[in-house]
């Protein structure tokens, strides 16, 4: 673990570099023609065999350990997101209104600082490791796609392991938790309507807007009342359109939000409150409904045989006061969640809080500010390489 340690500084520059070219150059989507580009060069004197995705830019690459044995897949994602970057770093993202501000590149470069160290000590492997560059993470199911594609297929599967980088983190620490670790995803639409008319006589009119806002209190009320609280769920209306003007009365109203939960069954019970309230809402106001829920990420869960693998390994090779255990759920979603319900894995989050800040004041991802410790992908090479070297070993 030592020596582990030592390659993953040993090359620190050189994963620091491809990060930073990657941060300038940042991708949305499932089409990341310049990112693929850049990994396809980085990784080409390793002497691992290539898979591409034909529907992305996805790129599998397959590392033959010496001996037989099961496939370990690690997996990092690759796309950026749409908002303009405000850091001031000199190697901010060259794309205007593009910026890699949930980490991704740091994912990229990690999981190709990992494919070096284990290319180098293939003979310590029994089995093979899938180096799994995924597009479309950002909202765009970029895994799904690649298991529908076939791109993931082994047999045996050890495990599949993800690291995702966060500044709410102290830097160089690995966290984690067993069992569901984000959760499920969905958006929905409701849209009441009724008939339009003057402002001055509501009574010639039907108005959607009392009953959409009728709706948002007891959407609220149902899931406090209805949903157990030892089996969350969140549910934020973000959105409400209606009308043009202050003196007319609209024919629709239209409300949008997002629902958050930790299991499948609280995922379809939230969903069919969400129907029974809404049409209810819509038969008190004698008015019509459409309701319309957009299937997001499932939840994330990790499998709590090999949660406890990671956690041995990363106590090991970091010492237990840089591994930490996150207490609850938290309630951002992960397309990592698709391949988990496929293989037995784990995600974790390495922390990379910037020198000096308080990770609880610091940026969160997402933000066009956030900064990142790059002092911590070293931390996170050594993870992936040695997660597979674990569960790989002859």
């Amino acid at each position: 673990m030592t020596s582990l340690i030592e390659a993953a500084h040993a090359q620190s520059d050189r994963t620091i570099s491809f990060r930073r070219t990657l941060h300038q150059h940042p991708e949305l989507g499932l089409d990341l023609p310049v990112t693929r580009k850049a990994v396809l060069e980085e990784i080409s004197d390793l002497g691992l065999t290539i898979r591409l995705s034909e529907s992305t830019s996805a790129v599998v690459a397959e590392l033959e350990g010496a001996s037989d044995g099961p496939t370990m897949i690690l997996r990092g994602d690759m796309d950026a997101l749409p908002l303009r970057e405000d850091t001031g770093l000199p190697f901010a993202s060259k794309v205007d209104g593009v910026m890699h501000a949930c980490g991704h590149d740091t994912h990229v470069a990690m999981l190709a600082g990992a494919a070096r160290l284990l290319a180098a000590r293939r003979d310590e492997l029994a089995g093979r490791v899938l180096f799994f560059f995924q597009p479309g993470e950002e909202g765009h199911h970029g895994a799904r796609y690649a298991l529908e594609e076939g791109l993931l297929d082994a047999d045996p599967v050890a495990g599949a392991f993800a690291l995702h980088i966060t500044s709410q983190y102290t830097s160089g620490t690995i966290n984690l938790r067993p069992g569901p670790i984000l959760a499920a995803a969905d958006d929905f639409r409701v849209v009441f309507t009724g008939r339009g008319g003057h402002a001055s006589a509501p009574h010639n009119a039907n108005d959607p807007i009392p009953a959409a806002c009728e709706l948002v209190t007891t959407l609220q009320v149902a899931l406090s009342r209805r949903v157990s609280v030892f089996d969350p769920a969140v549910l934020t209306v973000g959105q409400i359109t209606a009308g043009t003007t202050s003196n007319i009365i609209p024919a629709t109203a239209e409300i949008r939000g997002t629902i958050r939960t930790l299991s499948e069954e609280s995922r379809e019970d939230v969903i069919q409150r969400l129907r029974t309230v809404a049409e209810g809402v819509a038969a008190a106001h004698e008015l019509s409904v459409e309701v319309e829920v957009v299937p997001g990420y499932p939840v994330t869960v990790n499998d709590p045989t090999f949660a406890e693998s990671v956690r041995e390994t990363t106590t090991s090779l970091l010492g237990a006061e840089r591994v930490a255990h996150i207490d609850e759920p938290l309630m951002g979603a992960e397309d990592f969640s698709y391949v988990l319900q496929r293989y037995p894995g784990t995600m974790a989050f390495l922390g990379a809080a910037p020198d000096g800040t308080d990770p609880e004041q610091a940026a969160p991802n997402h933000s066009n500010l956030v900064v990142f410790n790059e002092a911590a992908l070293a931390t996170g090479v050594a993870v992936y390489a040695a997660v597979a070297l674990d569960h790989l070993h002859p």
